[in-house]
């Protein structure tokens, strides 16, 4: 009897640690998931679409689409990461924010993840390490920056669309002096649209896209050179072409003016889409932004936008893992891409996007030379930030309180006083 009883308390034991072993597996397949974002208008569309279509290949994963005022989200998110109360994935914005949380352990590295394989290099750079070794953001979709603007208005005015700035002034003057409508519809209060939808949007057709945006991280160009001295210039145009008062006018104020019939075009990224097919009673057309001249090679800005991680602290983490190579799928990047009209998914699946505007935007790609964002890659780490110091600039330009040339020496002054290369 005595020589029996460990025999039995083993076998105890080994049943004990089977049993043990199979609920660490479930736990492992399933779990609750928050996903911290910034995307508040979409909240509907991950709690409606998205994630019931996620649940039909995984029940046992129940996912909570959490997301923070876009304004709030950088600073919530680094209070709650400082807590340890954030999500356990994290919506990543491209390049220095997300590789900052990365540096500073809040973000899980993927290496090895299931379907990273399927994003090119240039998909997955904005969230890579300088060395290009460390991927820590799964790329979610990019957004393409244009003009949106009233087609109903463009037929009453008998306007075409404009292929170069000479015909897009041409337009901007018949609406102004032949209807009661605003030409532009954007404000400068908040400052980051003047930069965005000014700046970032017509500024690489004048600096040639990656050439140019490039040649400011090697130093080897500059904010005070001709193709970016040009485009304050033409920045500066703008001001003759906006509504009465657009010194207050804030974002969702621009937003209101051209859905209610006021303002014919609206400088837009084309995650305005969205809005617009919510709150316009009216259709409306895109066209990218007008080369210099007849023949010009033409630059559009294709950002990348999205992308999302694991949180380092996450106690969900293989549940997080399965969520994101579904993410990296011919399924998810069809969903997404209609779920959410103007995010264009980065993956390498082949897309089908049903949405007539968001088809307009995406089909640049095929006539246009592809960049980003030029402040958004190193140039922004240091103080004072090139991103931040683009919306103010462009925003007094845009006022009249700064000359183009004041733009360019200021933005280049607060450069190179931190930046090596520019020096």
């Amino acid at each position: 009897m005595l020589k029996a009883r460990p025999v039995t308390l083993l076998k105890q034991s080994a049943i004990s640690l089977t049993l043990v072993a199979a609920t660490i597996t479930s736990v492992q397949a399933s779990g609750s998931l928050s996903i911290e974002s910034w995307r508040s208008d979409d909240a509907n569309i991950w709690s409606d679409v998205i994630l019931p279509a996620f649940n039909q290949s995984h029940p046992d994963i129940k996912v909570h689409f959490a997301p923070t005022p876009p304004a709030e989200y950088n600073s919530a998110l680094q209070a709650k990461l400082q807590a340890g109360t954030a999500g356990d994935l994290i919506t990543c914005r491209p390049f220095d924010t997300s590789l900052s949380l990365y540096q500073n352990g809040h973000l899980e590295n993927l290496a090895g993840l299931d379907g990273l394989n399927e994003f090119s290099d240039v998909s997955k750079s904005a969230w890579v390490t300088d060395d290009g070794k460390e991927q820590f953001c799964l790329p979610l979709a990019s957004v393409i920056h244009g003009f949106i603007y009233n087609k109903a208005i463009f037929k009453e005015l008998n306007l075409k669309v404009p292929a170069t700035q000479d015909e897009f002034y041409k337009v901007l003057d018949t609406i102004k002096s032949e209807s009661r409508y605003i030409p532009l519809s954007m404000g400068t209060a908040d400052q980051w649209e003047a930069a965005t939808m000014g700046f970032q949007n017509v500024g690489p057709n004048f600096w040639k896209g990656e050439d140019g945006r490039k040649a400011l991280i090697t130093g080897e160009g500059k904010l005070t050179d001709k193709a970016y001295l040009e485009t304050w210039q033409e920045l500066a145009k703008w001001k003759d072409y906006l509504g009465r008062g657009y010194q207050a006018q804030k974002y969702s104020d621009s937003q209101n003016l051209f859905t209610l019939e006021r303002a014919a075009i609206y400088p837009a990224g084309s995650w305005d889409i969205q809005t617009f097919n919510d709150q316009a009673e009216f259709e409306f057309g895109a066209f990218p932004p007008p080369v210099p001249k007849a023949g010009d090679a033409c630059y559009i800005s294709d950002h990348t936008d999205i992308g999302i991680g694991i949180n380092a602290n996450s106690d969900n983490k293989e549940a997080a893992k399965a969520l994101l190579s579904w993410m990296a799928s011919a399924e998810f990047a069809n969903l997404f891409a209609n779920a959410v009209p103007g995010f264009f998914p980065l993956s390498n699946h082949k897309v089908t996007i049903n949405d007539p505007v968001a088809q307009e935007f995406v089909s640049w790609r095929d006539q246009c030379n592809s960049t980003i964002r030029n402040s958004y890659q190193i140039l922004s780490r240091g103080t004072p930030n090139l991103e931040n110091a683009l919306w103010n600039v462009s925003a007094q330009v845009l006022n009249g309180t700064m000359s183009p040339e004041a733009a360019a020496k200021k933005a280049q002054d607060g450069l190179q006083a931190w930046y090596a290369p520019q020096q």
